[in-house]
């Protein structure tokens, strides 16, 4: 694999890593803006948190050589305890019997937060004591030197966007040969969403353009079809959250796109949504690995398909998902289900909305009970 023709795109290796630990050392505001991610809300716990992440991270930080010690070290060493601590009431993992540590896979995922989806994927990975991932990232989130350094520090590969029509089909075919030759080659992991975008209504499908970019990538070499998806040793995987605090202005931003056909999101919209996924309270959260695709396959909608079907019926359901759905339709059914829920409470957190936006959130909810039935009915 030459990693010179993926430079722009790839990760940060070798000199480049120290560069950028170099970088984030010197950054004045790093360590206090590290402390208001994590301890955002009481001002005076995080001025104390802040001391103690200038006793923590530095020291670690002069071990970092390659993005793999960032992410152990730094993201799944300390972040992300401290995510799961202030605000999850647990996270959970499974599946993972179905994986391989000397095997390299392409995890595909329904895309619910900006950044925790595939953060706490390479977290269980480690839990696990499977090797870490790399993962795509939109270009929207390296907003400035500081944000691009700490993504391409975690194994982020830069999804390049809003380009020109012929030039985004190129650049997505290099895209797809960097995912395959990763995989191949190097027999490193990489994630990716199941689609460009959150799926903020809470129905999670796959896009065959994925699929069909990871072939025409390398249709020139007389591969088959077939042949080409197990050698990318697809695996999809499920991720659900009991509580999305990003919940109401995904609502309000699908509105606003259904009524006026547009939605302009502000500067560092982007940002905001994903220090709120961050920060406030998810909860209870499980991912689930589902098996590799090891079958014949005629085409991408094919794969899609089946893609979609294990992340429908791997998905935990919470008594959140249940009470939506029975809400929403008037009923019952589920109500064993979310007998330990305040449905009252629930629904106090969205006092004030309006009807459309409420309905949409609401259904954001029942959503994946809707998909996981059809998926048990085959």
């Amino acid at each position: 694999m030459d990693l010179a023709q993926y430079k722009d795109i790839a990760p940060y290796r070798g000199q480049d890593v120290l560069d950028a630990v170099s970088r984030i050392k010197a950054y004045p505001q790093f360590l206090n803006n590290l402390a208001d991610v994590l301890y955002s809300g009481n001002i005076i716990k995080m001025k104390w948190k802040g001391h103690r992440m200038k006793e923590i991270i530095p020291p670690l930080l002069d071990q970092v050589k390659s993005y793999d010690d960032f992410q152990h070290l730094i993201t799944a060493g300390v972040f992300l305890p401290i995510i799961e601590h202030n605000s999850m009431t647990e996270f959970t993992y499974g599946g993972q019997e179905s994986l391989e540590k000397d095997k390299a896979y392409l995890f595909i995922s329904n895309h619910r937060d900006i950044v925790l989806d595939c953060a706490l994927l390479d977290y269980a990975l480690m839990k696990a004591d499977l090797p870490m991932c790399e993962m795509a990232i939109g270009d929207n989130l390296l907003v400035n030197q500081f944000t691009t350094d700490m993504f391409k520090l975690n194994g982020g590969v830069t999804v390049k966007r809003n380009l020109p029509m012929r030039q985004q089909y190129q650049e997505s075919l290099r895209l797809s040969r960097y995912f395959v030759e990763l995989i191949t080659d190097l027999k490193k992991s990489i994630w990716v969403a199941q689609k460009s975008g959150r799926a903020k209504d809470g129905i999670d499908k796959t896009s065959s353009a994925i699929i069909k970019m990871l072939y025409l990538s390398y249709k020139s070499t007389g591969i088959s079809f077939s042949e080409l998806i197990k050698q990318c040793n697809i695996v999809p995987v499920a991720i659900s959250y009991q509580y999305d605090p990003n919940d109401i202005n995904k609502g309000r931003e699908e509105v606003s796109k259904k009524l006026y056909g547009t939605y302009q999101k502000k500067k560092y919209e982007d940002l905001i949504n994903m220090l709120r996924g961050l920060r406030r309270f998810k909860g209870r959260v499980h991912l689930q690995f589902g098996h590799p695709l090891v079958e014949e396959y005629k085409d991408a909608e094919e794969v899609a398909q089946e893609i979609d079907r294990q992340i429908h019926l791997n998905y935990r359901l919470w008594d959140t998902n249940y009470f939506a759905y029975d809400y929403l339709k008037g009923e019952a059914h589920f109500s064993p289900r979310y007998a330990d829920l305040n449905g009252k409470k629930f629904l106090e957190r969205y006092k004030g909305l309006n009807a459309e936006v409420l309905t949409f959130v609401l259904n954001s909810y029942a959503n994946p009970v809707a998909m996981q039935l059809l998926a048990q009915k085959g």
